[in-house]
């Protein structure tokens, strides 16, 4: 499966700064469904941060994607790939 990579980088409120990776299947074009993924995964963490626009999540590339990550993106749509700041 092909993918596109938005990368994206959200303010914690303790002042450090997320960033993560949002992976959808490249056929997905809707900006604002890759934004409440986006608001989907913050939600899910124990910490508050900053609203997620589209300031902070922007397309980056199309890739291919392993077993793994497409086997998320079949069951919930998306996946997450933590990069910084993310725990």
């Amino acid at each position: 499966m092909k993918i596109a990579v938005w990368d994206t980088y959200v303010k914690r409120t303790n002042g450090l700064l997320m960033h993560f990776d949002i992976l959808v299947s490249d056929t997905l074009k809707n900006k604002n469904i890759v934004l409440e993924y986006g608001k989907k995964y913050l939600a899910s963490k124990p910490f508050e941060t900053l609203d997620l626009t589209s300031e902070e999540c922007r397309f980056c590339h199309i890739n291919q994607a392993s077993w793994e990550i497409t086997e998320k993106i079949k069951a919930y749509g998306y996946a997450i790939i933590e990069m910084e700041n993310c725990e």
